[in-house]
């Protein structure tokens, strides 16, 4: 994307405090039953009690959380008079059953209640799935955070460790659009580490502005930034439960972007723009993972032929197994991309390690072997897969599969 008016990523994103006009909140509520310290519940609103507008999407898995089952009725409700967003770490009230879903309505009325801002909020939850919430425990965090209420940097760090579980690093990022000498803003954080497949992933992402956006285009912009980032990442081919994306809109700008199409195309990019940077953080922060591969899948007949290619290759344990052993093996990641069954003839393909041809019309390149090796050894390189049936792409990151995966997530 390249719009009209400018739109600069931030080097150095401050998470949810670099938009102005929101609130935010968070403390220990000892979720995890550890007695640890660990940060796992936080709020977020709009300052001065305002109504918020929304966009959001969720996980497509048959098994919702009640959170997911939740924030959809909200969302079709009230999805221009949200009071904010709760959220905690440490248990995913999935699979919780009529308690479940109680536990997530008193989160949202808790919410609603003590924050004295008379809208509905989200609920996101993220953890183990389950096990029972330990709502007393939550809804006394929840009555701490909204008097701990304040735009502060010190406040935004702490909502972005709030949600982590498994992840080792925060994950913010920043958009600034340049509109008019006035500068307009798109934040982001994210967490996620394990069972990352599409659509969406164990994730949670929250995106905020300063525009003045109605639902409805926060919900196509959202969609189609998520289409493109989010969907087309996977650590180990597991779809969640709990995986939700929420934008809100305060309008603080007093700008809509639905006014002026140019500066609705870089508002567009902005959510692409920071999406896209989450999503690749995420992936780089899978869970014990030691290298990130890209798929570029090209001359495909369609973009879902290209898209079932991707995912057969990036989810095969044979070819993560040899991308963790740093073995350029071309045949499997071919066998696997056969798998697919979308007509492909060996005979056309042509596969490269990132600049390095592996196969050229099916034929196999050996006297570059010592230099697909060099590249295979890097924490981060592509292979491109030309089908050379058409003129469609489809574009997956992914991961290997470690041995340290299987033991950390042996007794989840």
């Amino acid at each position: 994307m390249n719009s009209k008016i400018k739109v600069t990523k931030l080097d150095q994103s401050k998470g949810l405090y670099d938009c102005p006009g929101y609130l935010f909140s968070a403390t220990a509520s000892d979720i995890r039953d550890n007695q640890s310290g660990q940060l796992d519940l936080a709020l977020i609103v709009g300052e001065a009690n305002q109504a918020l507008k929304a966009g959001a999407v969720f996980t497509q898995n048959d098994v919702t959380a009640a959170p997911v089952d939740l924030c959809k009725t909200v969302l079709e409700k009230s999805s221009e008079n949200i009071g904010g967003i709760v959220v905690n770490s440490g248990n995913a009230n999935a699979c919780t059953g009529e308690a479940g879903i109680t536990d997530a309505r008193e989160m949202s009325t808790s919410a609603q209640v003590s924050t004295d801002i008379g809208h509905p909020f989200f609920v996101c939850s993220t953890g183990r799935i389950g096990r029972k919430m330990p709502i007393n425990k939550i809804i006394e965090g929840i009555a701490s955070c909204s008097k701990q209420l304040d735009s502060s940097q010190e406040n935004s760090e702490a909502v972005s460790k709030a949600i982590l579980t498994s992840d080792t690093f925060e994950k913010s990022a920043t958009v600034n659009i340049d509109y008019k000498g006035q500068v307009l803003t798109l934040s982001g954080i994210a967490k996620g580490a394990g069972m990352i497949e599409p659509n969406m992933a164990t994730m949670l992402a929250f995106l905020v502005t300063d525009l003045d956006v109605s639902h409805t285009c926060l919900q196509n912009g959202l969609k189609k930034a998520c289409d493109k980032t989010f969907n087309c990442i996977s650590i180990d081919g597991d779809m969640s439960t709990n995986d939700s994306v929420i934008l809100l809109a305060n309008g603080h700008s007093k700008l809509n972007p639905e006014s002026d199409p140019d500066l609705l195309e870089a508002f567009e990019e902005a959510i692409f723009e920071v999406c896209d940077d989450l999503a690749r953080k995420i992936v780089s922060d899978g869970e014990k993972i030691t290298k990130v591969v890209t798929l570029d899948i090209q001359g495909c007949s369609s973009t879902e032929n290209a898209e079932k290619v991707a995912r057969a290759i990036g989810n095969s344990l044979l070819v993560k197994s040899a991308f963790y052993g740093s073995d350029p093996n071309w045949g499997r990641v071919v066998d696997a991309a056969g798998y697919a069954r979308i007509g492909l003839d060996i005979n056309k393909l042509d596969l490269h390690y990132d600049s390095i041809p592996a196969l050229i019309s099916g034929n196999a390149l050996e006297q570059n072997c010592a230099d697909w090796k060099t590249v295979v050894e890097k924490d981060n390189y592509t292979i491109t897969l030309n089908l050379n049936q058409g003129t469609s792409a489809f574009q997956l990151i992914t991961t290997d599969l470690s041995e340290a995966y299987v033991n950390f997530n042996k007794s989840e």
